[in-house]
């Protein structure tokens, strides 16, 4: 209920699922059958540039059925957990107040948890002290660094590996800049979402199912030129193997081939398997989840399904 009247929101609609499971196929569906607006829930679609290997829906598409929340960054550039709640939290109120449903779609399950639970109130990253705590790390060592840790954060030291650069320079980041943990601070949790949410997930019966679509894809990925789209962001010259932009599954595997790592069939090895991988974490994150309606891949009962729990809100 909204705080300063007795009119009721339109619900949220969480549609999550592994990589290649169908997750768009049905938010076009709902976009055709409800009052609703689409809200991309992916770290790979906020890039700009990134087309094909992210299997971002194409212009056409993109005309019909318009998606919020994609081509938001270059690939230059980060975008946190934290980004895109405050990034979604916005487009949800404004999408409520036309008396519209939000349809968030999508496989990146850290937002979803961050916008469903609320998030930390973490701060900014700091380019001055990750870069003195690189320093450090380069005169001693990064378990040098993960000693530090683990004498201010033990419990966060137990989590992150000594060979986790990325993990380690931001609990230190964190603690260097507030004076609190990154323990502390996890704890406390900021703005989150309101009011009805519905939840599902979308996945096939059979793992091997999934397997065969990853697959399918990531060799049609091929066939539509990714390897030139991932030519022209190596050809820009300032972007590298470790920003997250190109850790993206896919991105990465190409990179190192043109970079002369393995043969063309290695690659597409390496990057089916990878994916394969993303969608078994995906997974995992799905199977602890709770409130959670589970749908099955190419069902034709899965649109009914969320119509009728959204004409019971």
């Amino acid at each position: 209920m909204s705080s300063n009247s007795s009119v009721k929101q339109p619900p949220v609609i969480c549609l999550m699922g592994p990589t290649a499971s169908g997750k768009t196929a049905l938010a076009m569906a709902l976009h055709d059958a409800l009052p609703c607006d689409i809200i991309s829930v992916d770290s790979a679609l906020i890039y700009r540039d990134m087309n094909i290997g992210t299997a971002k829906p194409t212009a056409e598409e993109l005309i019909n059925y318009p998606h919020r929340l994609i081509d938001l960054r270059d690939a230059s550039q980060r975008y946190s957990a934290a980004d895109f709640c405050h990034d979604a939290l916005a487009e949800i109120a404004k999408i409520r107040a036309n008396n519209r449903i939000p349809l968030l779609v999508g496989g990146t399950m850290m937002y979803f948890k961050s916008l469903i639970e609320g998030i930390s109130p973490l701060p900014a990253a700091n380019s001055d002290i990750r870069k003195q705590i690189e320093l450090e790390a380069s005169q001693h060592s990064w378990e040098t660094i993960h000693k530090q840790l683990a004498d201010i954060d033990p419990v966060a030291a137990k989590r992150i590996h000594p060979n986790d650069p990325q993990r380690l320079t931001r609990a230190l980041e964190v603690f260097r800049l507030t004076g609190n943990t990154l323990t502390q601070l996890t704890q406390i949790k900021g703005d989150k979402l309101e009011g009805d949410v519905l939840q599902f997930a979308i996945t096939p019966k059979e793992r091997s199912t999934l397997h065969e679509r990853i697959e399918q894809r990531y060799q049609q990925m091929i066939a539509q030129g990714f390897e030139q789209e991932v030519i022209k962001l190596r050809e820009r010259g300032d972007l590298h193997e470790n920003l997250p932009s190109i850790r993206c599954v896919g991105y990465r595997q190409m990179w190192q081939y043109l970079a002369g790592e393995g043969k063309h069939q290695d690659m597409v090895f390496r990057g089916v398997c990878a994916t394969r991988q993303l969608a078994k974490r995906q997974l995992t994150w799905l199977r602890s989840w709770s409130d959670l309606c589970w749908l099955t891949t190419d069902d034709e009962s899965n649109l009914a399904q969320v119509l009728a729990a959204v004409g019971k809100c």
